[in-house]
């Protein structure tokens, strides 16, 4: 009977540790904002890199050595929401991009980042299948950013 009873023992923590790591790949955890890149990209204590999903914000470090239209801007708002903040990710279907970065939908204090932006005109929607789980909504946002002429859309 000692068998039986340590075998199921052992299959329950296996199962265990399966259904932990299952569920610790689909959420993101939380993490704290070491360094600010851009408007749209950052980077952990962890060493790792983020880059948020569904947007685009101008670039402010270019091989053409010119800082696009609003890039400043657009970083120094990124940088006030999330430096130094703990972060909570999400991701959607693709977990990193061709360049080994994490692709997330960031959270601070509940506020998504990546939605922020968009809604008061600091970045562009920019959607790359198959992570779009958030896209039509930031078309939607997008379209008012620009309606009222916000940051990127005051030149209009």
């Amino acid at each position: 009977m000692r068998v039986k009873y340590s075998s199921w023992r052992y299959l329950f923590i296996i199962l265990l540790f399966f259904i932990f790591y299952a569920f610790s790949q689909r959420g993101g955890g939380t993490y704290v904002v070491a360094e600010v890149i851009d408007g749209d990209t950052i980077k952990l204590t962890s060493g790792e890199k983020v880059r948020y999903i569904g947007i685009d914000t101008p670039e402010l470090h270019s091989s053409r050595d010119k800082i696009e239209y609003y890039a400043e801007e657009a970083y120094r708002a990124n940088r006030k929401l999330v430096f130094g903040k703990r972060v909570t990710l999400e991701f959607d279907v693709q977990k990193r991009d061709r360049y080994g970065r994490l692709l997330a939908y960031v959270y601070v204090d509940g506020l998504m980042v990546n939605e922020w932006l968009v809604a008061n005109g600091y970045a562009r929607v920019a959607t790359f299948p198959p992570n779009v789980k958030y896209a039509e909504r930031f078309r939607r946002l997008e379209r008012e950013a620009r309606k009222q002429r916000l940051g990127l859309w005051a030149k209009e």
